[in-house]
């Protein structure tokens, strides 16, 4: 989850921060890993005025990594022409930058199946710019994903367009119907493996992307793990196992997420169990790491913290806090 931020728009490529740590995503120049995984659904992320900033943490986590889809570009007119991993990472990974849609399609070598709605905006909700721009995608015959808190399955004009074409809209958020949820019954205690929740001091701080690459590096040792996510853009890249769970009703929470550990256990048998966290347990403007600590049970926390943040993110007015209190 997050809220706006004010850092200035990048321009040129970034230095990597990340640069020990190659993402296994498949992008459009990876022609081994097209042939691996013909069946992906290609898709284009939209991302306008947002791309390596905060507000577009859902295009920059699909960029580094997806298991679901082929990210085949960005759209974000900003940077337009760059290549997005030398702008997020400082390490060229051939999904290019368009200026829209048109740009997008026309420039890649396979039809586009999906646009992605990359941006997370602290209103959780879709702005007219953003609408014009899912009918277009809808009126080409592509297939909608979206993790707003509005559901646009729902939204009149989107549903009936969407009918009207034959395409699908995918709401990331949207919980089970009411009577499918569940409440806390205990069963994660019968869990044999070790639990280990990624947690943080403020929201969009790279809890997701701290568990993806953890999760990956102990399978790379021989150790069996597995991630349980626990936001939109974690089920956006193929989390296997995880719930959104800050659209999950308060009293479900815990139950929702024990559900997805104690399946994940069940299933895949693994050593350890990886949960992504959302939020931050001491700010007050959120409440899902607490139902993170509840549900899952863990055996161990990963506090990640940004040293240089001034503030909260989108409240100048609250000082970060000392991981060493919190």
């Amino acid at each position: 989850m997050k809220l706006n931020h004010t850092e200035k728009k990048i321009k040129r490529p970034q230095t990597s921060r990340l640069s020990e740590m190659q993402f296994p995503h498949p992008t459009s120049s990876d022609k081994t890993t097209d042939r691996i995984r013909p069946s992906l659904p290609t898709a284009v992320v939209y991302c306008e005025g947002n791309f390596a900033r905060i507000d577009g943490k859902t295009a920059n986590g699909l960029v580094r990594h997806s298991e679901a889809y082929l990210i085949h570009s960005v759209i974000d007119s900003t940077l337009a022409g760059q290549d997005s991993g030398l702008v997020l990472d400082g390490i060229e990974n051939g999904v290019l930058i368009h200026a829209d849609l048109d740009s997008a399609i026309r420039g890649s070598q396979s039809p586009l199946h999906t646009v992605i709605y990359g941006m997370a905006p602290s209103s959780g909700k879709l702005s007219g710019r953003d609408r014009t721009v899912v009918l277009k995608a809808i009126s080409y015959g592509m297939n909608v994903v979206c993790g707003l808190h509005e559901y646009l399955g729902e939204d009149v004009e989107i549903a009936a367009a969407a009918k009207s074409r034959g395409v699908k809209i995918r709401d990331i958020r949207k919980p089970r119907a009411s009577k499918d949820l569940r409440l806390f019954d205990g069963s994660i205690q019968g869990i044999g493996a070790i639990r280990i929740a990624v947690l943080g001091t403020d929201c969009a701080i790279g809890k997701r992307t701290t568990a993806t690459v953890l999760v990956r590096a102990l399978n790379a040792i021989g150790i069996r793990a597995v991630l349980v996510g626990t936001g939109q853009t974690g089920l956006m890249q193929g989390a296997k196992y995880g719930v959104a769970l800050d659209a999950v009703p308060p009293q479900f929470c815990c139950g929702e997420l024990e559900r997805m550990v104690v399946d994940a256990d069940r299933a895949e048998r693994p050593e350890v169990i990886v949960i992504e966290g959302q939020g931050a347990l001491s700010h007050p403007a959120f409440c899902t790491s607490a139902f993170i600590l509840r549900g899952s049970q863990p055996q161990g926390v990963i506090l990640q913290h940004a040293p240089k943040r001034p503030h909260r993110c989108d409240f100048p007015n609250m000082p970060m806090p000392d991981p060493r209190s919190r």
